[in-house]
Formats: structure tokens, sequence, C-alpha cells
């Protein structure tokens, strides 16, 4: 469906051509009721006129006093008192016998009616009052006919060019000013319209700057209220009611802050806590399975779990504890990494651990230095690496490339595997996000790639996916020589 025109125009500009609209209304009518009741008053003088008149010019010309060429002879061959372009009939037997009309220098002449004027003359009636009616000799008349004494109708007759040039003069100076005052009300309300609204724009403008904001960030500020000290207007009201929506979303943000930082404290707290009982945990069942005593073959079993399930558990302990310290602002290392040994560590380290799959590397031939926490990083491209052994069956490709541009390094762990979900994607990345179990092949605790995001974020990079059936890209994206050095990300 088309949206209308009108709809696309800003609320200034409605009411402004609105305004606009009102007035050309108003004074339309207003124009239509001067000039009719203006029109209607010269007729009036026009009637009177004519009545006042009567029939003495038409009279005159009875037993042919006006000669056909308009000169007789008299003395001045006119009627006293009858004024330029009086139109004087004698109408006989439904004929016209005598016609003359008053010329500019005050003599008659014989005008030369078209048979149309003709039979528009004859048509009047002595009962008949007043009429207008158009001549083609002569334009538009006020007539008005009477009863003569020789059964004869005399018409007497008066132009309107008189009543035309006023009344025209008149819608003139009407559009004129009218237009005048329209484009001046125009302006004015436009000007006004823009001083009220004003306030409302601020609205508007905030809250588009509000809703810019990155709000799951939590050094986040929210701009200051914009409401007038004593509100006034509806649209005042409308910027108090804004600014009350503003103070309870910055309470709302520093609830979330003062949660979150809470669960950050409690999780810090937990893994650091839960390190000892689980390195005691382990330290005995290595103790219990070394011990020269004669073991059942069951008991053998439980404690080879323990330690299984106590080594997981420190794995993902200190995968939280590391989340923890990120999130709390401690700062990264900050030294000269050899990238393209980091590499080839990690692929080495996962082609043991996994020669079911094939291992290719794509570097350069000098060796990649960049800015940054060594340790960590290597924690990222294993993380990866893990990621693509995890989630792929035996025989797939993964390929570790590094490629340089001229401020930034681009590694690239990509493999032929069935790919990642379409709706898992958007948030694989996110903590505890977890692949299908039975494609897996095993769980596992969703922080790899959470971590690996984080820490790449921190040394002011970044991590994304691509992937589809036999193509599954990880990218990452580093500054080869970062003046700030890392710093920690809030992911929590």
């Amino acid at each position: 469906m088309r949206r209308p025109r009108w709809a696309g125009r800003t609320l200034r500009a409605r009411l402004t051509i609105g305004m606009a609209v009102v007035l050309l209304a108003a004074f339309a009518v207003a124009g239509v009721a001067t000039t009719l009741s203006l029109r209607h008053f010269l007729l009036d003088r026009l009637d009177a006129q004519l009545a006042s008149a009567g029939g003495r010019f038409s009279a005159s010309l009875e037993h042919g006093q006006v000669a056909p060429g308009g000169d007789d002879g008299d003395a001045d061959n006119a009627v006293g008192g009858q004024s330029v372009g009086t139109l004087g009939v004698r109408i006989l037997g439904h004929r016209i016998s005598d016609a003359a009309v008053i010329g500019d220098d005050g003599r008659n002449s014989t005008p030369s009616f078209s048979t149309r004027d003709r039979s528009e003359l004859q048509a009047l009636s002595a009962r008949a009052g007043p009429s207008t009616i158009h001549l083609h000799a002569l334009g538009d008349y006020r007539v008005r006919a009477v009863a003569g004494r020789d059964g004869d109708i005399q018409i007497t007759g008066l132009p309107m060019r008189g009543v035309d040039d006023v009344l025209g003069r008149l819608i003139v100076i009407e559009s004129v000013l009218f237009a005048v005052v329209v484009i001046v009300s125009g302006a004015v309300t436009g000007f006004v319209v823009s001083r009220t609204l004003r306030p409302l724009r601020r609205v508007a403008d905030t809250a588009l700057h509000v809703s810019e904001l990155p709000l799951t960030e939590a050094a986040t500020q929210l701009p200051d209220g914009i409401a007038p000290a004593e509100p006034r207007t509806e649209v005042d009201q409308v910027s108090v009611a804004f600014d009350h929506m503003l103070d309870h979303l910055r309470r709302a943000l520093a609830a979330r802050d003062h949660t979150e930082n809470q669960l950050r404290r409690f999780v810090a707290d937990a893994s650091h806590e839960l390190r000892t009982p689980l390195a005691t945990i382990k330290a005995y069942s290595e103790y219990a399975a070394r011990s020269g005593d004669t073991i059942p073959a069951s008991t053998a079993t439980a404690l080879v779990r323990i330690d299984a399930a106590a080594s997981r558990m420190a794995t993902l302990v200190d995968d939280l504890l590391l989340l923890a310290r990120l999130d709390s602002g401690r700062p990264l290392a900050q030294e000269t990494v050899d990238l393209s040994q980091l590499v080839l560590d990690a692929v080495d380290d996962a082609r043991t651990a996994a020669a079911d799959r094939h291992w290719h590397l794509n570097l350069p031939a000098e060796p990649i230095e960049i800015v940054g926490d060594e340790q960590r990083l290597h924690q990222v491209i294993a993380n990866l690496l893990s990621n693509a052994r995890v989630h792929t069956p035996a025989g797939t490709t993964v390929t570790t490339t590094i490629s340089v541009a001229a401020d930034h390094v681009t590694l690239e762990v990509c493999d032929d595997g069935p790919g990642v979900p379409e709706d898992l994607q958007p948030d694989l990345f996110d903590r505890f996000t977890r692949a299908d179990a039975a494609r897996a092949g095993h769980g596992s605790s969703g922080l790899g790639l959470a971590i690996a995001r984080s820490i790449v974020t921190a040394h002011h990079g970044s991590l994304e996916v691509a992937s589809r059936p036999g193509r599954t890209a990880f990218v990452v994206i580093l500054p080869r020589d970062d003046a700030g050095g890392p710093e920690p990300l809030d992911l929590l």
C-alpha cells in the first residue's frame, strides 16, 4: 500500500500547511462573500438608476427623432440626464422599431444588433424586473422594460462595465492581500511551531542518542535530563515523562551492573576457593592409585574416574577464573610474541592429540611478531584447533593460515567438516553455548570460544566465524603494533 505524501512530512510542516489551508479557505469564503455583496450593491444602484430613468430615453426615440446616422439636426440629439453608454430600445409589434445608445461624445448612435441580440431584447417583458443580458454589439447590460403609452415596450439599459471593473479591482486587491497575509502567517506559524516543538526535538535527539548507546556495556553513561524546571505545555510534559523513563533506565542499568559485579565476584571467589579442594581430591586419588596396597579393580576404576572428573572440573574452574579476571579489569601482559611459533606449537599439539585429522599449515616465510600476551594468545589458537578437532569427524582437513597486512595480522583456522548449525551461529561466542552433543561426540563447558573472543578483543582485535556445510572458518584479526597494549573486555 502506497504511503500518502502527507504522512512523510514533519509535524512543523503539517501544522504550517494546515494553517495556510485554513487561512486560504477562510479568505476564499470572505472574498466570495465580499465580491457578491459588492456586486449586489452595485446592481441595486444600477437598478435604482434604471427606475429613475424610466422610459424617457427610449420614448424619445418614438416618431423617428433619431436619424439612422445619429444626427437629426437637433442641438444635441440627446435626452438630458442620461449617462454615457445608456441604451434605449423601443419594441413595437414584437420587433425593434427604434434603438440608440449614448456614445462617449454624448451623442446618440444606432447600434447594430445581431439576431441573437434582437431575440434577447424582444424576449423582455414589461412586467419583469431588471435583468442582465449580454449583447454581442455592446457587451453586458443591466436592462429594464416598461410599457409605453402606444402599446409599445420601452427598454432602458445601463452598461455593466463599471460594475465589472470595480469587481475586478476588488478581486485583484483581495488576491494580493490574501496572498501576503497567507505567506506572512505561514512564516510566523512555522517560527512559532518550531519554537514550541524545540523541547520535543530535544527529546527525539536524546532518544536517538540513547538508542545508539552500547547499553550492554557497564561503562555506558546515559544523558542528563532535558525537562524544564516548570513544565507548562504538553510538550514539556512529554519531556518530563522522558526524563522519568531515563531515570528508570538508569536505575535498571545500575541494578544490572551491581548484580553482574556480584556475580563476577562470586565466580571469581568460587573458582578460587574450588581450586584447593579439587587439587586435594586429585592428589589423594593419585596417591591411592600409586599406593602399593592391593585394591579391588572396581576401586581402581573409580579412582581413575575421580581423577579424570577432577581434571575436567579444574579446567572448568580455571576457565571461569580467567573470565572473571578479564571481567574485573585485570590487564594482560605486553610482550613481543612470535605468532608463527605459537601456531607451529599449537598445531603440533593438535596433531598429536588427533592424528586421524589432516593438519595443514600455511605460514609466511618470515616470522610474524605482534605485541600481546603470549600465554593467552596460545590459548586462543589452542581453543580454535580444539574446537575443530572436537566438532569434526575423522579424516577432516584443518588448515591454519597466517596472512599479513600493513597494520594487522589475520589468523584463520579452516576445516572442511559438517559446519556449524545456522541457528547456533549468532550465539556461538556466548558463554555456555554448546553444540549438539550427538554431533560433538561429547559434552563441553561451552566456554572455549567465549574465552577466545574475550582474549582477542582484549588485544583490540576481532574473532568471527563463517560456516556452511563443507567449510567452517574462524578468522582472528590482530593489530601488528598496538601502542595501547591489550586490555580486558567485559563479556558477561
